[in-house]
């Protein structure tokens, strides 16, 4: 059993940045592949970027291509986000996740964390 906790959510103001992160525990986090995924009010939970297990391949949604990087460090068992040139439209909560297979755009994960706010101000 995986455990998952986000953290590094906040408020900020168009055009600025924040790096999400997510610790695992519970399990070999090597041997998982790991998502992010948003949902925000009124909407359907979204795919934002996965990682492979060595964080050698990186998938992205094309609304957070080239301004979001998904990370991982597995001798620190967290898996980063970093968003840059946030828009209003990025508010949401923020959700990690963790599967042993590598998933692009599907929500289809075995673990997920709680979720962190991300609200940017226009």
């Amino acid at each position: 059993q995986v455990q998952l906790v986000e953290s590094g959510g906040g408020l900020v103001q168009a055009g600025g940045s924040l790096r999400l992160s997510c610790t695992a525990s519970g399990g070999t986090f090597s041997r998982y592949a790991m998502g992010w995924f948003r949902q925000a009010p009124g909407k359907e939970r979204e795919f934002v970027a996965s990682v492979s297990w060595s964080g050698g391949l990186t998938y992205y949604a094309d609304s957070v291509k080239g301004r979001f990087t998904i990370s991982r460090d597995n001798a620190k068992n967290t898996m980063y986000l970093q968003m840059n040139s946030l828009k209003p439209e990025d508010t949401a909560v923020y959700y990690c996740a963790a599967d042993r297979r590598l998933t692009v755009g599907s929500s289809k994960y075995d673990y997920w964390g709680q979720g962190t706010q991300v609200t940017v101000s226009s």
